[in-house]
């Protein structure tokens, strides 16, 4: 497998103006620095709290998924993920990048016998009321996904979903319905599915959700569809592998990590903004969003001190955004750093027409490739956005399979650990969204909870 590909070109002083990174600080005070942020992050995998870091290697996870997976295949219509945050991203991601934004436009024969995917993660009434509306019940597959068991949306959607299967075809034959994805030893779903004898796998105890599309909170759903994930996680193992060095110019998560975090605390490059031209990696840049943003905006150091750290991440899509968002980037403030992330190669390329040669704004185009029109509008922004000085890097995948997207959850999981350590945060904890959580639970009246006061 071909890594893949950084290139960090358009962040140093030679090819930047204004703001650009000294790349001899690579081999000297950031290479120290980031020596350092990896020394705690190898600390947090060998301590067990950086649990995903063994998703790669989960062999007997990976079979057991495999096994409830191919059960049910060909029993479903539908699959209907029932979660939010990294319970849902990641899945949304996989369908997208892997089967495609049309999956579920598609027939029955077109899908091979296999589900549409549809994800819940939000409780609008009218957004569950559509959704609901389209389904056959009587061949629909629901995958209740929750770490804790208890999340109020989570647990929402599913009481719903629940009692719609219990009116019509009564508790039993319900629970044939339902897939549990939660913690392996505790919480009020895993208590339902063992008192209840509904199916369930573990979302490992030192996995949060943002870091946990390659367990089976996304490897079941993508094995159900029909994708590969043994590739998944062989392409996740492949990036642990190549990012485990100290030598900062051989870690590419680490240069990442590196760049991201100098560029903003040496040049106010607060806005991290991750623009896929790529429409079947449209999710993977709202994945990243959460990832960097819950994972870097903290309040407090690892000291305990006060510091309100943490970049704020923008997701963009190429080449819609240039229309959007890229005035902004060229002639705004100078607070942002570009991620292209460029596909080398597409399943199905197109080739322009050549019947309106006479047309000067379309003679140019006839007879090339949509592909290569994508690219070069790509090559084009960041050309732009150098000769302005603003900041870009770019990956580049040679092709976009279950390996390289495993290989890319799997290298910005562990860029953003190491920003974590850069940042001197946690980035695997979230405290800052808990009081929110515990204000509604005031609202909605849920024991032990006081009544809300305002």
């Amino acid at each position: 497998m071909t890594p893949i590909a950084l290139d960090f070109s358009n962040m140093v002083v030679q090819n930047l103006d204004q703001g650009g990174i000294d790349p001899d600080r690579l081999e000297r005070d950031l290479a120290e620095r980031f020596s350092a942020a990896h020394d705690t992050v190898e600390a947090s995998r060998i301590s067990g709290a950086a649990g995903f870091f063994d998703l790669p290697y989960a062999s007997e996870e990976l079979d057991r998924t495999q096994q409830i997976a191919d059960g049910l295949k060909g029993r479903f219509d539908d699959l209907v993920i029932l979660g939010i945050g990294g319970s849902a991203m990641g899945t949304r991601t996989l369908r997208d990048a892997l089967l495609g934004p049309t999956w579920n436009a598609r027939s029955l024969a077109e899908r091979k016998g296999r589900p549409r995917i549809h994800v819940l993660d939000n409780v609008d009434p009218d957004a569950v009321t559509d959704l609901v509306e389209r389904l056959d019940p009587s061949r629909t597959l629901f995958n209740v996904v929750s770490k804790s068991g208890a999340t109020a949306e989570t647990m929402a959607l599913f009481l719903v979903m629940e009692g719609l299967l219990i009116d019509e075809f009564g508790k039993e034959q319900a629970r044939e319905h339902f897939v549990f994805t939660t913690d392996p030893k505790r919480g009020p779903l895993r208590s339902i599915a063992e008192a209840e004898g509904i199916r369930s796998l573990p979302i490992p105890e030192n996995v949060g959700g943002r870091f946990s599309v390659l367990s089976a909170v996304g490897l079941f759903p993508a094995i159900l569809a029909g994708l590969d994930g043994a590739a998944l996680l062989a392409g996740a193992a492949e990036a642990d592998e190549y990012c485990r060095t100290a030598v900062l110019m051989d870690n590419p998560a680490g240069l990442i990590a590196t760049l991201l975090h100098t560029a903003h605390v040496d040049a106010g490059a607060s806005i991290h903004v991750m623009m896929p031209y790529s429409e079947r990696l449209r999710s993977f840049a709202f994945w990243f969003q959460q990832l960097w943003a819950e994972s870097l905006g903290k309040a407090n150091d690892r000291s305990g001190n006060i510091v309100h750290a943490g970049p704020t991440p923008l997701p963009a899509v190429g080449v819609t955004d240039q229309h959007a968002q890229v005035q902004l980037f060229i002639e705004g403030p100078r607070d942002k750093v570009v991620m292209f992330l460029g596909l080398n190669s597409s399943q199905r390329d197109i080739e322009i027409g050549t019947h309106r040669a006479s047309l000067p704004a379309a003679a140019y185009l006839g007879g090339q490739k949509m592909g290569h029109l994508l690219d070069s509008e790509r090559k084009a922004t960041a050309e732009a956005l150098r000769r302005k000085g603003r900041p870009n890097m770019t990956f580049e995948l040679e092709q976009l399979d279950a390996a390289t997207l495993g290989e890319l959850f799997m290298l910005m999981s562990i860029a953003t650990v190491y920003a974590g350590a850069l940042y001197d945060v946690n980035p695997l904890d979230q405290p800052g969204v808990e009081l929110g959580k515990h204000l509604t639970y005031r609202l909605m009246g849920r024991e032990g909870y006081d009544p809300p006061d305002w």
